[in-house]
């Protein structure tokens, strides 16, 4: 069964303490958690082992694999011992236990800021080592604000209209003017520095110069996660990362291009696209199939959830009788499930390589326990995993396309599966890295 295969395969890399990196993926949200019930006597008394048993609840309820298929109470030991460099022990491999353990392990500490610093170290070092390693992690306040700007595609530090030399929120007229007096002067230099500076000063031109994504920017700093082109009788859409708004503009790029006589094909980029927002896949399909058809199915503790589209049809879609998409080893979790949905209904011609594999779905948990007066904490955990369009998991497998570049036919395979002006706008972008501006 899928399932037992899934929980079989990734178990040892829980146990195995091994190593990886973080990043986020397929979705990311918000869920509340009723105040913790204390169970046992150290969580009444100690509010560390009252900290730590809050997470240690939070992971058997929500966390993907069934409390049966890893040993929490022994995962909470490693992790103490590591942290705090006791040779502590644990009677029984049962809840109680694990508690009674943690209120050792607290006694020996020496401070109360010593108390903190290992309350916190023991749940990062436990939650790194969940499966898939490194993809659940405990954030403060300020890191899971700035996790939230990035799936948004919010960053702070970026400037756009300081890039063009301009204040913020400056007219298009100005925008239009600065552009061209600083790519005049960069484009005059060979430096590499100053070939650097003018990718920046163009990308700022293309965001600022175009209402829509101008008026995002200027309203909540989001930048746009859609670059169109239209090459021969191809539409030509570079979807860069998933962010709430990147259906939007989609529709948009869609609508825009309406007028443009001709167009009878669409090429979507997945290529490094780090996915984001989970919904999008749901929506994005139901712009080809219609509404409240099956999408995908997550996995969550032993059980298949499907998932089915959300919106209609999109009437401006119909004039493109070929689709195809092209995906790398970066193209990484929601990029992933929409693909493997498209590949699924054969709605598209899937072009590249197999994808990165990177298919789970993470959910915020806060803890009502306040160990830090500064700061709160919430649990990031991986809540599901996302199956791909042959109900294995995406999740250390990836998408396999449909032709892939890697095989030293795939230009006769391509040539025998879409129309000759596609075919030339594949090969064209493939040669190059995906039309960001």
């Amino acid at each position: 069964m899928p399932g037992k295969r899934i929980g079989a395969a990734l178990l040892a890399v829980a146990l195995g303490l091994g190593g990886g990196w973080w990043y986020v993926h397929a979705g990311f949200g918000g869920s509340s958690q009723a105040a913790a019930v204390y169970q046992t006597q150290a969580e009444q008394h100690d509010v560390y082992v009252r900290f730590e048993m809050e997470a240690y609840d939070a992971i058997q309820k929500n966390f993907w694999m069934q409390p049966g298929q890893y040993d929490l109470p022994k995962l909470f030991l490693l992790s103490a011992q590591k942290v705090s460099g006791a040779s502590t022990t644990l009677a029984t491999s049962t809840r109680e236990a694990a508690a009674d353990m943690l209120q050792s392990v607290f006694a020996a500490a020496t401070s109360t800021e010593e108390k903190r610093a290992w309350a916190v170290g023991m749940l990062q070092v436990l939650l790194y080592n969940l499966p898939p390693t490194n993809r659940d992690q405990l954030l403060s306040k300020q890191q899971e604000t700035a996790l939230r700007q990035e799936v948004a595609n919010v960053n702070p530090q970026k400037d756009l209209y300081g890039d063009l030399g301009l204040s913020k929120g400056a007219s298009a007229t100005d925008v239009d003017t600065a552009y061209k007096q600083k790519s005049a002067e960069l484009a005059a230099s060979s430096s590499p520095a100053a070939q650097q500076e003018l990718k920046k000063v163009a990308y700022a031109h293309t965001v600022l110069s175009e209402s829509a994504s101008k008026t995002l920017y200027d309203q909540a700093q989001v930048e746009p996660t859609v670059f169109g082109h239209i090459i021969g009788h191809t539409l030509y859409l570079d979807l860069s990362q998933i962010s709430p708004t990147t259906l939007g503009e989609f529709g948009r790029a869609i609508d825009a291009a309406s007028t443009t006589p001709g167009l009878s094909s669409l090429l979507v980029d997945f290529r490094g696209n780090i996915g984001g927002d989970l919904s999008f896949a749901q929506a994005f399909v139901g712009l080809f199939v219609g509404q409240n058809q099956y999408a995908y199915d997550l996995f969550h503790q032993g059980d298949y959830q499907p998932e089915r589209t959300t919106l209609a049809q999109f009437g401006e879609l119909s004039r493109y009788t070929h689709v195809a998409v092209l995906t790398d080893n970066m193209t990484q979790s929601t990029a992933e499930l929409t693909t493997a949905a498209l590949k699924r209904y054969k709605l598209a011609t899937v072009l590249g390589t197999t994808t990165r594999g990177w298919g789970s779905v993470e959910n915020t948990y806060p803890l009502t326990t306040v160990i830090d007066p500064n700061t709160t904490y919430a649990l990031l955990l991986v809540n599901s995993l996302t199956l791909r369009d042959d109900e294995q998991p995406i999740e250390q497998n990836g998408v396999v396309p449909n032709i892939s570049t890697n095989d030293k036919n795939w230009k006769s395979e391509l040539a025998k599966t879409l129309p000759s002006d596609l075919v030339s706008a594949v090969e064209q972008m493939l040669a190059r890295a995906p039309w960001k501006f």
